[in-house]
């Protein structure tokens, strides 16, 4: 492809993951991404940057879409988490490390701390490099106030950050033995893989059944999951251990193949220390057709009391 059109199909990797690091959702970063190929479809002019035209372009959309956002998920029902992503477009050898940390659930959570302008600041500049100049042009700010507003966004990344990093391999490693748990119902399994202070939340906006409130504790959360999959499976649900969001999770799809939940594991110090769960549909679609997790949870209670 040649023209606007190539430029911008090289580009849209690193568009979309822009857009979805300051948006924490699939949907809105998509259609973000396409508004700024309309935009520059239709510019009457050709930038000396293609590059710097669309980030740009890209940033001012998802700053504007995330401030009205903001406002929607004041009156979220239950925790908010970011719609779980599958696989990062956008690729750079010399900034994996970043990209990879700021993909987290955990890093898309802290980065819900600052404010749109400190967030679109913080990812141009710490995660994908660019220059101070291009980050001054895409917020539409002095390099200074940048600077300044650098300073404060790294200043709440730190305050919230584990002081230490979990090795890929050893997160991995723990995960399928902790799926193994799972699957098989293995209660004291699971306990020897949690946090003691573990904790296991659940979004689901009011729209699927979701836990009442966190759980905390090993021994907690162990037996609540303990019962958990072995009941779903009870009913045609089964579990796909896959990675999302750079951290090792699974994929629950109902007797049908249709997604009904999605697990994520943060994993440090050798134990999981938070299980989060997405079961918002509007949070899955994007993953393919969707379950009815209200179906579902009925056909639960009825097996759990003909077995009573």
């Amino acid at each position: 492809m040649t023209g606007k059109v190539g430029e911008f199909e090289e580009l849209r990797p690193l568009l979309f993951s822009i857009a979805y690091r300051i948006l924490g959702s699939v949907s809105e970063a998509e259609d973000a991404v396409q508004e700024t190929w309309l935009r520059y479809d239709g510019s009457a002019t050709r930038p000396t940057s293609p590059k710097a035209f669309l980030s740009t372009t890209v940033t001012r959309i998802s700053i504007d879409v995330l401030r009205s956002a903001r406002v929607r998920r004041e009156k979220y029902v239950g925790p908010w988490f970011p719609e779980p992503l599958l696989d990062d477009p956008y690729q750079d050898p010399a900034r994996s490390a970043e990209l990879a940390d700021s993909v987290s659930m955990a890093a898309l959570l802290l980065l819900e701390r600052l404010s749109p302008l400190e967030r679109a600041v913080f990812l141009l500049r710490e995660v994908f490099g660019f220059g101070f100049d291009e980050v001054a042009e895409a917020v539409g700010r002095s390099e200074a106030a940048c600077r300044q507003l650098l300073v404060r966004a790294r200043r709440h990344m730190e305050a919230g950050r584990p002081r230490y990093a979990a090795d890929r391999l050893e997160q991995r490693e723990l995960a399928t033995r902790f799926f193994d748990a799972l699957r098989g119902g293995d209660v004291a399994g699971l306990q020897r893989l949690l946090a003691a202070d573990v904790q296991l939340v659940g979004d689901g906006g009011g729209k699927a059944p979701q836990l009442a409130r966190t759980i905390v504790g090993a021994e907690n959360v162990s037996r609540l999951l303990g019962a958990f999959f072995p009941m779903l499976r009870g009913v045609g649900v089964t579990c796909e251990t896959q990675d999302l969001n750079g951290q090792p999770g699974a994929v629950f799809r109902d007797r049908d193949g249709k997604v009904l939940y999605v697990m994520v594991l943060d994993v440090l110090g050798g134990r999981v220390q938070t299980v989060r769960g997405v079961i918002n549909p509007d949070k899955l679609g994007h993953l393919g057709p969707v379950a009815d997790a209200w179906a579902v949870d009925r056909e639960v209670k009825q097996a759990r009391r003909r077995s009573r």
